[in-house]
């Protein structure tokens, strides 16, 4: 079983409130959901306006098919025109990690 988690540190556009932030990034991850079928939710920078961070997380038998889905999560991401994605980073835990 190897298990893969993907941080996604996000700039959003003209958002001035809370409510906004939340009209942006809910879509972002429900499409990210639709698409990849994986865990994903809002993880950090919740109080701040212009800053998201997304969590991602998926699970598999092959290490290569937890590294193919978190590249076509992060390209998704990257990909939409109303955020800026600042930085990935990514772990992947496989049968030999402790």
């Amino acid at each position: 079983m190897f298990v893969g988690s993907l941080e996604l540190d996000l700039l959003l556009g003209e958002v001035r409130s809370l409510k906004q932030k939340r009209s942006v990034v809910r879509p972002v991850i429900a499409d990210v959901r639709r698409r990849f079928e994986v865990a994903v939710a809002e993880a950090g920078h919740l109080d701040l306006h212009r800053r998201a961070l997304i969590g991602v997380a998926v699970v598999a038998a092959d290490g290569a098919h937890v590294r193919d889905v978190l590249d076509g999560c992060e390209r998704l991401v990257a990909a939409r025109p109303e955020v800026e994605l600042l930085s990935a980073h990514r772990r992947l835990l496989g049968p030999d990690d402790e």
